[in-house]
């Protein structure tokens, strides 16, 4: 596979994602106004697709999309890609992709189920008090179970401090022209991003807190919890317009993005130094 190919993997990548948040914020807006839309899952999301002329066409290019995206978070996690280094922000980064590249990866298996006409029985939300259910079985499940929580709280804040203040144009080559909008647009969406992120991971922190799987919450459901809040319809439409800002940014960096692929010639060559260099029995 050769650097041009994995690019157009990346780009495909980031196109699909952006199909899928588009999907979900789209949806959110429209259960926001009261005009039949959903606060679901990127599953329920995708499942929406099916009764959508040429639907399961869709749901097995978009599902094409995100294993390729999977594949490409992977790669980016193994050879850092985007040269985040070795400190411990670059190492929890290249973490942060391996763990998106898995939950893309089983996206993906879902919508390609979807398209052969395989429903499944729960949605993202009952997925996540699954495994929330498997973690707390484990030796000190408790304690690593609010650990992912915490963890997916710091993720909502930097996404956060992302959408208000970071460069969210720092892999992007973006002409004039796009700069004037799309740099708010990549803000709204990091900024939603970070809201959902947080809102999850505080779900997690009192399942953990309280040791029942029933507290832990997918995107879905954190969706509906801004919705019951008091003014929720308004706060739950600036969420979903956030969130179809950020399937929008995303067809941006499927475009503008710049995709940093590794000479895997290169890495070949430093596997068969390293192996060389190890002692023989």
């Amino acid at each position: 596979m050769d650097t041009p190919t994995l690019e157009h993997i990346a780009r495909l990548g980031y196109g699909a994602r952006g199909a899928v948040y588009c999907l979900v914020g789209g949806l959110a807006a429209l259960a926001a106004v009261g005009s039949g839309g959903q606060t679901g899952s990127s599953t329920d999301a995708l499942t929406s697709l099916l009764a959508q002329p040429f639907g399961r066409i869709w749901l097995g290019v978009i599902s094409v999309g995100l294993l390729s995206f999977a594949l490409w978070r992977l790669v980016e996690a193994a050879t850092d890609a985007d040269r985040h280094g070795s400190s411990a922000k670059g190492l929890a980064v290249r973490v942060g992709h391996a763990i998106s590249g898995v939950i893309n990866a089983g996206l993906a298996v879902s919508a390609f189920q979807l398209a052969l006409g395989r429903r499944e029985s729960k949605g993202g939300d009952g997925s996540a008090q699954d495994w929330t259910a498997w973690l707390l079985s484990q030796p000190f499940g408790q304690w690593l179970t609010g650990l992912v929580g915490l963890v997916l709280i710091g993720i909502g804040i930097g996404f956060l401090k992302k959408g208000w203040s970071g460069d969210v144009t720092r892999h992007l080559v973006l002409p004039a022209h796009a700069r004037g909008w799309a740099v708010p647009v990549g803000r709204l969406g990091f900024a939603a991003r970070g809201l959902v992120f947080a809102l999850i991971g505080g779900f997690l922190v009192l399942a953990a807190l309280h040791s029942r799987s029933s507290e832990a919450k997918g995107l879905g459901e954190a969706l509906a919890f801004i919705r019951s809040q008091p003014f929720g319809w308004v706060l739950l439409g600036i969420t979903a317009a956030g969130l179809f800002a950020f399937g929008v940014f995303s067809f941006v960096q499927a475009r503008y993005r710049r995709i940093e692929a590794p000479d895997l010639a290169d890495g070949k060559a430093a596997l068969k130094t390293a192996a060389a260099s190890l002692p023989r029995p």
